[in-house]
Order: structure tokens, then sequence, then C-alpha cells
């Protein structure tokens, strides 16, 4: 798998007419990227990607699933 940086902080105009056409009073996930903005970037997650191709893996596996 690999990682590719994206930038998510602007709602593509389509995603976003859509998304209020769906949902005119809005849902909570709508009110929730409103009101805190983005809570995961892709910069938090570049440490495991790292490891992964660096091939420096865990005996243990990052996620219990």
């Amino acid at each position: 798998m690999c990682l590719h940086p994206r930038d998510f902080s602007v709602v593509p105009e389509e995603t976003a007419r859509v998304a209020r056409a769906a949902f005119p009073k809005g849902n909570a996930y709508m009110t929730l990227r409103d009101e805190l903005g983005i809570i995961y970037e892709d910069h938090a997650f570049a440490p495991l990607s790292e490891a992964h191709v660096a091939g420096q893996r865990n005996p243990r596996p990052a996620w219990p699933w």
C-alpha cells in the first residue's frame, strides 16, 4: 500500500453540493467537519508507512485485526 499525501482541507464543490442536497438539515459528520475541521492528516500516519517501506516490520502487527 502506498500513502500519497493529499490535501483534504478543501471539499470539492460538487461533493459539497451533493452532501447539502442529500442532507439539507446537515448530519453529525458534516457538523463535526464544520466545527472541528480536519481531525486526521496524512502526516500523522507517515511513520507507519515509512517503517513498512524500510522493512522495519514489528513482530506484532500495528493493528489488532
